[in-house]
C-alpha cells in the first residue's frame, strides 16, 4: 500500500502531541478480509488511569478533483470504521488533514453535512510547525 506523502509529517505530529506510536500501518482483519489505517497510536491518560487508542488515516487531498478523492475517502474511512468496530471497538479512528485542506473544503456547508452524518473524526495539523491544531471528535 502506497503511504501518503504527509505519512512521516503526521506521524511526528502524533508523536510531538504525546502518542506513543503501536502501528504502522495499524492492520484490521475482519471476516476474511485484510485493511490497513495508516498509523495506531496509543496515548496514556494519567488523571483517568486509562490508555486512549486511536488510528489514523493520512490524506493528503492533492488530486485535481477534491470532489473525486472525498468520495473515496468516505468508503475508505466507513470500511475502516466497521471492521475496527469489530476488531478493537475502544480504538477511536480519525482522518489526518492539513490545516489548509480543511480550511479551504472541510469547512464548506456541503462537506460538514457529510462529515456531519458520517461521523467523521478530524485530526487537523500544521505542516510546517509539525503539531496538531485540533482534534474534531463526532463519534
Amino acid at each position: 500500500m502506497a503511504r501518503d506523502i504527509f505519512h512521516p509529517i503526521v506521524r511526528e505530529v502524533l508523536l510531538n502531541d504525546g502518542w506513543v506510536i503501536t502501528h504502522d500501518p495499524y492492520p484490521i482483519r475482519v471476516k476474511g478480509r485484510n485493511y490497513e489505517v495508516d498509523l495506531g497510536a496509543e496515548q496514556l491518560m494519567a488523571a483517568e488511569k486509562d490508555t486512549r487508542k486511536i488510528a489514523v488515516e493520512v490524506k493528503s487531498f492533492l488530486l485535481p478533483s477534491f470532489s473525486h478523492e472525498f468520495h473515496a475517502v468516505l468508503g475508505q474511512y466507513l470500511n475502516d470504521q466497521t471492521f475496527m468496530e469489530i476488531q478493537e471497538p475502544d480504538r477511536t479512528l480519525f482522518l489526518a488533514v492539513a490545516r489548509n485542506i480543511y480550511d479551504k473544503f472541510f469547512l464548506d456547508e456541503a462537506t460538514q453535512l457529510i462529515v456531519d452524518k458520517f461521523k467523521l473524526n478530524l485530526v487537523i495539523f500544521d505542516k510546517q510547525t509539525k503539531k496538531v491544531e485540533e482534534w474534531i471528535l463526532k463519534s
